[in-house]
């Protein structure tokens, strides 16, 4: 009989595989952690979603303190200590990733500290971090959560002349007085608007002919006005051409419309996306297929090898960590079922995928978009409702942006949202809970909204949908 170490083998101890290990256990299996970063804690906790809102923070306010006349209060601004960000950053962190270490520290999980890499379809090896022997684990299955990386493009002296990404904006004590930040999606979004307001001068180049490619133009088009009205200069439909060091800066040129421009600043922030962390672990010797670094799953999250399954930005859709937790958490339901002789039944639902972008304006959607449903063929109505028309907005003189919601031309039912302005990771989340009970819109309208607040500015939408549909019913 076959001899194994473990029931279950999760490589990366982030959000999606934690999740994944501490549902193994609570079902019973044998689990071990092979985490081989720097420090535990994954990207969300360390680099990702909790150190940029801490900063974002910082930028909110300085934004508040600079609009303070309009509110009839006198109030300047003094300057930024980014060190004092930085630090208030690192307590909050140090709080949060001590917390996580615990977690998988606390005796339910056998923890590795090392690198993995398959050596067949049942077994990997490890190079523990302290550079001690390297040894092998076997295991009847395994969860792939290793996250994500930076993706770096092949940009002719990019990487001879230098660049930050997040991470190096993330723990800066000073930063830069000119920056150009590659990209135009969330990270690149957020960095810009947190930069700007330390008193930063920014210049974003995005390679797309909007912001936010893979919204509708009109919710990247709301971001990049109310940017360039606070003196950033931005560059859509862009190709890099080269980055050269020059004169103590950094030339950055790039064509544009036919034209080509060039721009000297003093630092380069990469900005343009993160691709799977799978290099090194030799999926190939597993049978495992990921094009292009990117593990294929099905819907029940298992690899191309039934056994091995994947969570988190190595696999998904979409790089948020709390479907990294929910893909963790029913990959080692799935697990649990094959090894106790049962089908792989769990599957995935992305019905309610939800994104959001701590710009300013922010960002937030969830469901299906027009071009989903047009390419679906599912008949749907548009609706939507400006901030600069809403009272509670107006009052918060927060008025750049619209909300709009997409309902079933037939029944109703509310299928997608999006909102850009005033508090959108927030506010996106009403829509959610009615899209989880397949509300329609005229059911979402029943519902009581208090006045004057944000959130009614989803009632005119709503009706407006209901109305559509009870003229054509």
């Amino acid at each position: 009989m076959e001899q194994f170490d473990f029931d279950l083998v999760v490589i990366g101890g982030g959000s999606g595989g934690y999740a994944a290990a501490r549902t193994a256990h609570a079902e019973g299996l044998k689990v071990a952690v092979i985490d081989g970063a720097a420090e535990l804690g994954g990207l969300c906790i360390l680099r990702g979603c909790m150190p940029s809102k801490t900063l974002i923070e910082s930028a909110n306010r300085q934004l508040v303190v600079r609009h303070a006349a309009e509110f009839g209060l006198k109030a300047t601004t003094q300057g930024v200590d980014v060190r004092q960000i930085r630090d208030r950053k690192r307590t909050l962190i140090a709080d949060f990733a001590g917390y996580r270490q615990g977690q998988l520290e606390d005796g339910r999980f056998v923890l590795h500290r090392g690198r993995a890499s398959f050596a067949n379809a049942h077994t990997v090896n490890v190079l523990p971090r302290d550079g001690s022997a390297g040894f092998q684990v076997r295991a009847r299955s395994f969860v792939i959560a290793t996250g994500s990386e930076v993706f770096v493009p092949p940009v002719p002296g990019l990487a001879e002349t230098g660049f930050w990404t997040s991470d190096e904006v993330l723990d800066a004590e000073t930063l830069p007085p000119t920056v150009a930040v590659l990209g135009g999606g969330a990270i690149a979004l957020e960095m810009a608007h947190y930069l700007e307001a330390m008193g930063t001068g920014v210049t974003l180049i995005q390679r797309s002919s909007q912001l936010l490619t893979g919204l509708d133009r009109e919710f990247g088009d709301v971001v990049k006005t109310a940017y360039e009205r606070r003196g950033m200069k931005v560059h859509c439909g862009t190709h890099l051409v080269s980055v050269t060091a020059k004169e103590g800066k950094k030339r950055v040129e790039f064509t544009q419309g036919g034209h080509t421009h060039a721009i000297l600043v003093d630092e380069v922030l990469l900005a343009m996306g993160r691709q799977p962390a799978t290099r090194g672990l030799e999926l190939e010797k597993a049978g495992i297929a990921a094009p292009k670094g990117k593990i294929v799953v099905n819907d029940l999250m298992q690899t191309t090898q039934p056994h091995v399954f994947a969570a988190g930005d190595v696999c998904s859709p979409l790089d948020v960590v709390h479907i990294a937790i929910q893909q963790g958490e029913i990959a080692a339901r799935n697990a649990v079922r094959l090894l106790r002789g049962e089908a792989a039944s769990e599957v995935i639902d992305y019905r309610l995928l939800l994104f959001g972008v701590f710009s300013h304006p922010q960002v937030a959607m969830v469901g299906a978009t027009k071009e989903s449903l047009t390419r679906q063929g599912i008949p749907f109505i548009e609706a939507s409702y400006p901030f600069n028309d809403h009272g509670m907005s107006m009052v918060m003189g927060e008025t750049d942006g619209f909300v709009q919601m997409l309902g079933h031309a037939a029944t109703g039912e509310i299928l997608g949202a999006c909102v850009v302005g005033p508090k959108a990771t927030e506010l996106i989340h009403e829509v959610v809970v009615a899209m989880s009970y397949r509300s329609t819109a005229r059911q979402f309208m029943s519902i009581p909204h208090y006045h004057p607040t944000l959130s009614e500015i989803w009632t005119y939408p709503a009706e407006e949908i209901a109305d559509q549909v009870t003229a054509g019913s």
